[in-house]
């Protein structure tokens, strides 16, 4: 990220650490694109300086896509992916050694996503635990359990959700080693890691079978898990849904403050 803003002035609050851990995953030239988003919109805004705001605003460009701004949700529509949205962020939050949520947004962006959830490490991560893996095939089910406990029935906006879940859950046992019945023993492999990553299954058809089964009940185990830590927390999954759907966009600080005034109401209420 340095070596590409070389060629900008950036602003003396810029943090190229945070930053980096927002854009992590992403190749050398995202990351140059995400430099040169940050000084067209710079530009736009009639500063010669890119600060931090912009850099923060142009990784979502890169990763999510543009704003779109003719884009028109119904009232309900824009009320479910409200909850959608909180679902993920409330389970995450919920749960301990969970990355902790940076922003929330039900703004629809060109990628066809209508809002998203991002999460940032607070320290660079090598290795995950086992909780922390089903931890995140938790909060990755949160939206469709929002959906669920609020309003009893199901959209199409968790199918991304669904795809990174099962992706996950199925690497734990093929590759991970991270399941009881299996214990340490490897069924998939990847190939050409940096070409696409192509995973090929070296088992039977039976111990596929027992995979998917695996694979199933990992995935069910982590989405009733949602849904009940969102069933226990309704006034908060309401309350901070209510407040995402009123400014569409919320920062961790404003989403962590709202909670902790909820819990403290509840902890009164209890009392």
């Amino acid at each position: 990220l340095k070596v590409h803003a070389r060629k900008i002035k950036t602003d003396g609050d810029v943090d190229f650490h945070t930053i980096a851990r927002m854009a992590a995953g992403t190749s050398g030239a995202e990351l140059a694109n995400i430099i040169n988003e940050a000084a067209l919109r710079a530009v736009r805004a009639g500063r010669t300086v890119v600060t931090q705001a912009d850099l923060e605003e142009s990784i979502e460009v890169v990763i999510a896509g543009y704003q779109k701004k003719n884009a028109i949700l119904s009232d309900q529509e824009k009320r479910v992916v409200a909850y959608h949205e909180i679902g993920h962020a409330l389970v995450a939050a919920l749960q301990t050694s969970s990355a902790p949520v940076q922003k929330i947004t039900i703004i629809p962006r060109t990628s066809g996503a209508l809002g998203y959830t991002m999460q940032v490490e607070t320290a660079d991560k090598n290795l995950l635990t086992k909780e922390e893996l089903e931890n995140k095939i938790a909060t990755l089910t949160g939206g469709r359990a929002a959906e669920e406990v609020v309003f009893g029935q199901i959209t199409t906006g968790a199918s991304n959700d669904i795809e990174q879940a099962t992706k996950l859950a199925r690497a734990m046992i093929t590759r991970y080693g991270m399941n009881d019945e299996f214990d340490m023993v490897a069924f998939e492999t990847v190939t050409n890691q940096y070409l696409g990553g192509d995973a090929s299954l070296a088992c039977s058809a039976e111990t596929q079978q027992r995979i998917d089964r695996e694979v199933v009940e990992l995935v069910r185990a982590q989405h009733a898990k949602a849904r009940r830590l969102l069933e226990e927390n309704r006034a908060a999954l309401d309350k901070l849904s209510d407040y995402l759907y009123e400014k569409e966009t919320i920062t961790g600080e404003e989403f962590m403050q709202l909670l902790r005034q909820t819990q403290q109401a509840k902890g009164d209420a209890a009392q």
